[in-house]
This record gives C-alpha cells, sequence and structure tokens, in this order.
C-alpha cells in the first residue's frame, strides 16, 4: 500500500463552511504528504487555517510545511475585493513552518501576508520540497504571475492558478504576462505526460482531469500562435 498522502479540499464545501465568500470564489486547498511518517505539507493554505489544520490532524497528520502556487490573497492570505482572507501569517502563527515559493514570488507573499522573509524560502524550478519520504517537485510556470509554481508528484500536477480544467489564469492582473503564458502553455507543459492527473487552484469546471482529455478540450491548447493565443484575452 503505498505511503503517500494527497487530500483536495475546497473551500465552502470541506472547510470555511460557513463562509460564503470562501464557498463563491472555490478555492482549492491540498495536503500532500507521507502517511507512514505523518507528515505533510499544504499548498494554498487560505480562507480557514484551524478547520485545515483540524482535517490534517483529523487524518493522524503534521503540517510540516506550506507551498504557495502564487502571491494573490485568495492563495495566501490578505485582503482582496474587500475581503480579509486568513492565510500564511495565521498558519505559521498557530503551526509554525516553513513557507516554499518561487523566488520570483517571495516578494509579493511579504507584501500581502506581512510574512517576514526569514519565513519564506524561495526556489528555483526544478527544486524538491519533502513531506517524510514523498518529493514533490516545484515547476516554474509563469504567466498569471511572474512567480507561478505547480507542485509535480509522480502522476499529478496540482496546477494553481496556472491551468484550469477548460482554461488558464488570467493575464491582465498585475504581474501578469500573456506571453509567458503561452511559452507555459505550449512548451513548459511539454514535459508533462498525457496521463498526469491534473487538479487546479479552483473549482472552475471541475475537480480533476487527466493532461490528454486537457489537451484535447482546452480551448488554451487550441490556440497554437501566440497571436491567436493572445485573442483569448482580448
Amino acid at each position: 500500500m503505498s505511503s503517500l498522502y494527497f487530500r483536495q479540499l475546497l473551500a465552502g464545501r470541506d472547510f470555511a463552511v460557513n463562509d460564503p465568500k470562501a464557498r463563491g470564489m472555490g478555492n482549492f486547498v491540498y495536503l500532500i504528504g507521507d502517511r507512514e511518517k505523518g507528515e505533510c505539507i499544504v499548498v494554498d493554505a487560505a480562507w480557514d487555517i484551524a478547520g485545515i489544520l483540524a482535517i490534517a490532524h483529523a487524518d493522524n497528520m503534521k503540517v510540516v510545511g506550506a507551498l504557495a502556487t502564487h502571491y494573490h490573497p485568495d492563495h495566501v492570505g490578505g485582503h482582496i475585493f474587500g475581503i480579509d482572507i486568513e492565510g500564511l501569517s495565521e498558519l505559521v502563527a498557530q503551526n509554525p513552518c516553513p513557507v516554499h515559493a518561487h523566488r520570483l514570488e517571495k516578494d509579493g507573499i511579504m507584501a500581502v501576508t506581512h510574512l517576514s522573509s526569514s519565513d519564506i524560502i524561495g526556489h528555483d524550478s526544478g527544486d524538491i520540497v519533502k513531506a517524510g519520504d514523498v518529493e514533490i517537485e516545484l515547476l516554474h510556470t509563469p504567466g498569471h504571475t511572474p512567480g507561478s509554481l505547480c507542485f509535480r508528484l509522480k502522476k499529478a500536477l496540482v496546477s494553481g492558478d496556472t491551468l484550469f480544467l477548460n482554461g488558464c489564469g488570467r493575464v491582465d492582473l498585475p504581474g501578469g504576462n500573456v506571453e509567458e503564458m503561452y511559452r507555459t502553455i505550449h512548451e513548459r507543459f511539454n514535459t508533462i505526460g498525457n496521463d498526469t492527473i491534473v487538479y487546479p487552484g479552483h473549482n472552475y469546471g471541475g475537480e480533476s482531469d487527466n493532461m490528454s482529455h486537457i489537451r484535447h478540450e482546452n480551448p488554451v491548447f487550441q490556440r497554437l500562435d501566440l497571436k491567436s493565443f493572445k485573442r483569448l484575452f482580448s
């Protein structure tokens, strides 16, 4: 039996259950770790830190670190759209642990969460973060933000706001770049096998799907040249 521990949690359903704003945003949070060692890492901890920690503890798992796909407050905490959102600062206070993010995203996370530089470990693409003996590969996938990350775990990809099942992240917010998103979709994702299961950052059209189906159905993969890709965002 595999020792891999993997849980996909939906805001408003599995945690923050009495928060209509969390339900409306539809964020996914992930717990990934090693069942035998009882250690896990939380991906994009936001909205209800006590609730997320309670789920891990009920599974006899200790949260030993946090991974951030990008710095937007609905994924790391902070203030957005007139909403104050719990996030990494509350996690570090309640459950002291390091936060892992791409080095280009570190300043953005500090700005919205008010964590200190010493709280956050800045990474490069290809770095490995471990929970017990489970290895999580960090893949730099800019476009939505300069330091956006996806996390590869054997035949699974936690894609944050870089890739949804039927679209991709916005490129019109601060730090967004349509040309970088095009390169991510059509070049950087070339290393992702068709049998990989994609787990996105929001419940926009579903919870997961295999990369083969996404490549066939998702319109961002059908726009093969940059000019036509840009028209998706016009």
